[in-house]
């Protein structure tokens, strides 16, 4: 690709197995494609996903679509697959926190 892609997310849908997250890629400013990318209900309902992740697991794998096909990708919609939900979650998992682990003041007597 030589020139920039705009992603712009618009929005979601819940359908009856899933929820349907839409974008806009704009390649040129005549050349705008739709894409939609669907989350089954499962991965909400067992708390492999955010609802307020959603859309950057999403917005992550269509970009991994875009540039795997860089002469535009010829599909229009995506599942998001489980192993790409958990490789989200590996990514995104919180740090633990370093803790000082220095000795203590002794109480003056």
């Amino acid at each position: 690709m030589n020139n920039p892609i705009l992603l712009q997310y618009i929005g979601f849908e819940t359908k009856g197995q899933g929820r349907d997250y839409s974008f806009q890629v704009r390649y040129a400013a005549e050349d705008v494609r739709d894409f939609t990318l669907t989350i089954p209900n499962e991965a909400f309902l067992s708390h492999r996903v955010k609802y307020q992740d959603a859309p950057d697991v999403c917005s992550l794998k269509l970009r991994r679509e875009l540039m795997a096909n860089v002469n535009h990708a010829s599909n229009t919609h995506f599942a998001v697959s489980d192993v790409e939900i958990e490789t989200y979650r590996a990514g995104h998992a919180p740090k633990s926190p370093h803790r000082f682990r220095g000795t203590r003041p002794q109480p003056q007597r």
